[in-house]
């Protein structure tokens, strides 16, 4: 049977675009759709095709792991033909900060459910100045053994630092060091890396000079890389700690994102607009400088993140963070390995049932958990959430037209790594209207996309890969809370991951078509997000 002509234009006008991206030649018959009875047609779809443009009636058409065509389409004879209801049809959203990875979770758990059931089609590794060393094996495991959602990496500093200065990491590196730092970063690229993470509040990112940094940066860019950071400080220090990142992209000319940004301090509440607008004046000069943010007031992260001196004996410090910083009702335990009934309990909890002061009682939790860590091989030894930011400090970073949304979560702790993205569209969209359901969708597919290089994903167009999620607007929600994070959230009807549907009625297809996205295929970068600013 021959093609309509309107689809086979459709598919050549689609090459096209998929010419500039990857290479495809329009006049090879290969590239054409295969027949009619192995492509998908996903019809009566409210269409948010992830610019920010307004949501439109229409199909869908994929084949192979592409999508051919966006309109007014009717079905083809043998076609597998889908009825969306009327349902919201999205590109696959795209967590540009996830620890999904930690401790194999995701090669665990391919079928990947807490992310399908937030839409996620694609997940980013390597934060925070960390990732799995060697890379090229970790990628090339999942190339053997795919995941039902896309993944990508950075490499991250720490690892790096780590394996070049070994157990004297807690200083400045000597030039010798910052060269083996920057050839062992450069191996680690050529795996495909997208570009170098760093987590500078972190052991022993927090010992280095900002000279080794932007070191490592310029070489990261001299490859074409990208650079993502978790700031020296999201608290006190926090406009020191904006200086550097906006230097680094200013020095380098790499492009720079701040990762899940936040006002972690008292004393900086409802500044978000002064920060915006640094960052704002920043981008005014020519420095290509973005952030992620997620949808909570808490964080997660160690204890030892809030003293600077890593001193858990300094009980003054200890008394300034609990007034300034997150309070000890605000400190719940996720992990706690030396006494895991702590778990789920506060610190002004366990004060309480110890008899103790909160300063105290924070001090020597610290103590007892890294005599725990010193028993085990240095394992560690505790995780918290802490409540620091503000809701109104939230809407405004997620109102950011250079934002989008991450997770920064995994399988476990923070509710985070189930329910973000539903979070930001029922609470942010749907119930207080900060953002408008088209604008969101832009900052978790086109803009997502955008900052980390992806130029074949995040929109819903001819040419783009198949990662799609359908979803009701009425009725999405995440479920799961603060001392409950492991509850799957609801409302995503389907997701298709490489035009292989994942999901459906909400449950996994047991089909693992997952990619692995490497910076050697990334050229170019999609177009900027037009209309996404409209809120």
């Amino acid at each position: 049977m021959s093609r309509p002509v309107k689809t086979t234009v459709a598919v050549i006008l689609g090459c096209i675009v998929s010419t500039l991206l990857t290479g495809c030649d329009p006049g090879d018959g290969d590239d054409l759709p295969p027949p009619s009875g192995d492509s998908t047609l996903i019809y009566n779809a409210l269409i948010i095709d992830g610019t920010g443009t307004t949501a439109r009636r229409g199909a869908v058409r994929i084949a192979r792991d592409s999508i051919v065509d966006v309109g007014d389409l009717s079905p083809i004879d043998g076609e597998q033909a889908i009825d969306a209801r009327g349902l919201v049809l999205a590109p696959g959203f795209i967590d540009t900060h996830s620890h999904h990875d930690d401790e194999g979770a995701l090669r665990n758990n391919p079928d990947a459910l807490p992310l399908l059931t937030q839409g996620i089609t694609t997940s980013v590794f390597g934060q925070d100045g960390g990732h799995h060393l060697p890379l090229a094996d970790f990628l090339s495991d999942f190339d053997r053994e795919p995941a039902a959602v896309n993944i990508a990496s950075y490499v991250g500093h720490n690892t790096i630092r780590e394996r070049v200065m070994g157990n004297d990491a807690k200083r400045p590196a000597n030039p010798e060091e910052v060269e083996a730092m920057r050839s062992l970063l450069l191996s680690e690229l050529q795996a495909g890396a997208l570009g170098l993470s760093t987590g500078l509040e972190y052991e022993p990112g927090i010992y280095s000079r900002r000279e080794e940094v932007l070191a490592l940066a310029a070489a990261t860019a001299a490859q074409g890389g990208r650079y993502i950071s978790h700031v020296r400080s999201e608290d006190r220090f926090l406009w020191d700690a904006m200086d550097e990142i906006i230097d680094i992209g200013r020095q380098t000319g790499i492009p720079v994102q701040i990762s899940h940004i936040k006002l972690a301090a008292k004393k900086l509440w409802n500044q978000a607009p002064e920060l915006l607008e640094k960052l704002d004046a920043a981008r005014a000069e020519g420095i290509d400088i973005t952030a992620d943010v997620y949808p909570y007031e808490y964080w997660a992260s160690t204890m030892w993140v809030l003293l600077p001196d890593r001193d858990a004996d300094n009980l003054e410090e200890i008394a300034f963070v609990l007034d300034q910083l997150t309070p000890a009702s605000g400190i719940i335990f996720t992990r706690y390995e030396a006494n895991p009934d702590y778990v789920n309990q506060s610190v002004a909890e366990i004060a309480k049932s110890r008899g103790t002061s909160e300063v105290q009682t924070f001090s020597d939790l610290l103590k007892e958990s890294e005599a725990w860590s010193e028993a085990n091989g240095g394992a560690s030894a505790e995780m918290i959430m802490g409540r620091s930011m503000t809701e109104t400090d939230i809407e405004t970073f997620l109102r950011w037209e250079h934002s989008n949304v991450c997770s920064d979560g995994g399988f476990t702790g923070h509710p985070r790594g189930h329910g973000s993205f539903p979070r930001v569209l029922a609470r942010y969209v749907r119930d207080r209207q900060t953002l408008s359901l088209e604008t969101a969708v832009a900052a978790m597919t086109s803009r997502a996309a955008n900052h980390m290089g992806f130029a074949d994903r995040g929109r819903i167009a001819p040419g783009m890969k198949a990662d799609l999620v359908l979803f009701d607007p009425e009725s999405i929600q995440d479920h799961a809370g603060i001392r409950d994070g492991q509850v799957l959230s609801t409302g995503v009807d389907s997701v298709w991951v490489n035009g292989q549907r994942v999901l459906k009625d909400g449950e996994s297809t047991q089909v693992f078509p997952g990619q692995v996205l490497r910076r050697s295929s990334q050229e170019g970068a999609l177009p900027q997000e037009g209309g996404a600013n409209a809120d």
